[in-house]
């Protein structure tokens, strides 16, 4: 994986691929200032450089189903680093949980986890989750709603840092 040094055009076309990955190369092109052919590499450059994991489509929970998103803490009775490595593989291999993040702090892992309604959470944590090797204790948090839900990061072009909320 080469390293890309980023320019206004590259944060440019960061940025509009992040909010639409379904642009269109020449729309893509027309929004950075270039013609299409060198934007294409670009694009190419900037996936080969890792600055671009994939794209894909955000998908309703609710249009198939999945009613419930939790989010849990879980609590491992050891912090080696390959039970750590076997909690996040083990994590992997579980469809319903969308996300694993590790955490300094009281907690070691943040999970969210999304289930058709409650009780199919309930059997998830009973059966599954809790029953894992080496978890010790698991806090479970249910999501109301969600207000906002931004992929990525700020990106900033032409110097421009996003606003942040005043006195933070």
């Amino acid at each position: 994986m080469r390293r890309v040094k980023l320019d206004r055009i590259d944060r440019r076309i960061l940025r509009d691929l992040q909010e639409n990955g379904r642009i269109t190369n020449v729309e893509l092109a027309s929004r950075a200032g270039i013609s299409a052919p060198p934007c294409l590499r670009r694009v190419r450059a900037l996936e080969e450089a890792g600055y671009i994991r994939g794209y894909h489509a955000d998908i309703t929970p609710d249009a198939l189903g999945y009613g419930v998103t939790v989010f849990a803490q879980v609590g491992l009775s050891s912090q080696a680093e390959t039970d750590l490595r076997a909690f996040e593989t083990l994590m992997a291999s579980w469809p319903q949980v969308r996300e694993c993040h590790m955490l300094a702090g009281e907690m070691d892992f943040l999970l969210k986890i999304v289930a058709t309604d409650w009780d199919a959470y309930q059997r998830f944590l009973t059966t599954k989750l809790t029953a894992a090797p080496n978890v010790s204790h698991v806090k479970s948090a249910l999501a109301i709603r969600s207000s906002k839900l931004e992929p990525g990061v700020p990106i900033e072009v032409d110097g421009c840092v996003p606003e942040e909320v005043e006195g933070h």
